[in-house]
């Protein structure tokens, strides 16, 4: 004991004690309160009215389709849904996966799962024409984006390591890793070459996200370094990135390959971001007519309509909407399917 603690040396053991028991109890408690409020949002989803079926998910998948990730409340939240491209607020087929966030081409799909409880677990998975699990993928951290290469061939994630938001580039840290459907791992893009106007960027903040395939080699993504984020062009087999443009994020790269779409921040407020389109021939952005916040990688519905996943403005609420909205500026935003998230637009041959 030294001098300057002269309490009984039962006395400071009782006090720790009595301490790491407060600790347990709190944690206990939080633990109890965080598995409540979960049991009781899935109480409110499974009572919840199922919403219309749809037709034969075979059939679906031979003509062009959409496929999302329903969160209408009732027992089939978090599956995701298939609908016709002709039919999209129609009644929806169901696919026996569930999904945080899911992308698909005509024969694959990519699912990014969660497995809720007291500690939640992540999980990559290709999915086969059937919907089953084929394979798993290298993740690590909470699930962010996905993306299949056109040919199905190459799938890309993106998840936070460290910080679960995009509003403030240096305040988190991503992994984007890009791997062959067939297992083989391409390569973590955050260890490629990244050139800005001419000078290679090493800094240790340097985080990418929001891959977009062009091809089997060549993709576009978001990078990141010193408050700043710019569009890459990337190619995975030279392992090199090279900026484009300042202030784009989440690209996504139109059907025809003229144009990207994406989030800028601008001179926003930290967390929000304005929907427009870069043409790559041309070097000019577009504003679309959609004003409000978009945190989402969006998607292309045709060549002339992007589409994107809206949480809705209740905060009570565990619904999103698809929206769409054109991308030439002109228009105005329109609901694409109510009760839905992270949709991907399958074109067959």
């Amino acid at each position: 004991m030294t001098s300057t603690d002269l309490r009984p040396a039962g006395t400071v053991k009782m006090r720790a004690g009595l301490l790491a028991g407060i600790v347990v109890a709190a944690a206990a408690g939080a633990g109890g309160y965080v598995w409540n409020v979960r049991q009781d949002q899935a109480a409110t989803i499974a009572n919840a009215p199922a919403v219309a079926a749809g037709g034969d998910l075979t059939t679906l998948r031979t003509q062009p389709h959409l496929v999302f990730r329903s969160t209408a409340l009732g027992p089939d939240y978090g599956r995701v849904a298939v609908v016709p491209l002709t039919a999209p607020g129609g009644p929806r087929t169901f696919t026996p996966a569930t999904c945080e966030r899911v992308y698909a081409t005509q024969g694959d799909a990519i699912c990014l799962s969660a497995q809720r409880g007291l500690v939640t677990s992540y999980q990559a998975r290709l999915l086969d024409a059937s919907w089953a699990p084929t394979r798993d993928l290298p993740l690590t951290g909470v699930p962010s984006r996905a993306r299949l290469s056109r040919d199905g061939s190459l799938a890309a994630t993106t998840t936070f390591v460290f910080g679960d938001s995009y509003a403030n580039p240096g305040q988190f840290s991503t992994r984007t890793i890009v791997t062959r459907t067939d297992g083989e791992v391409v390569g973590d893009i955050e260890k490629f070459k990244l050139t800005v106007d001419g000078k290679v960027v090493k800094a240790a903040d340097r985080n990418f996200w929001g891959v977009t395939f062009v091809d089997d080699d060549r993709f576009y993504a978001t990078a990141a370094s010193g408050g700043k984020t710019w569009l890459v062009e990337g190619s995975l087999k030279s392992r090199a990135v090279t900026a484009l443009r300042g202030d784009v994020e989440c690209p996504s790269l139109s059907p025809d390959g003229t144009r990207i779409a994406f989030k800028k921040h601008g001179d926003l407020p930290a967390g929000r971001w304005r929907l427009a389109v870069y043409d790559l021939r041309s070097g000019t952005e577009t504003l679309l007519a959609e004003t409000r916040s978009i945190d989402d990688q969006v998607e292309w519905l045709d060549d002339s309509t992007v589409v994107y996943g809206l949480p809705r403005d209740t905060a009570s609420s565990a619904s999103s909407d698809v929206w769409k909205v054109p991308a030439d500026g002109s228009g105005a935003p329109q609901t694409l399917i109510q009760d839905a998230w992270s949709p991907a637009v399958v074109r067959t041959p």
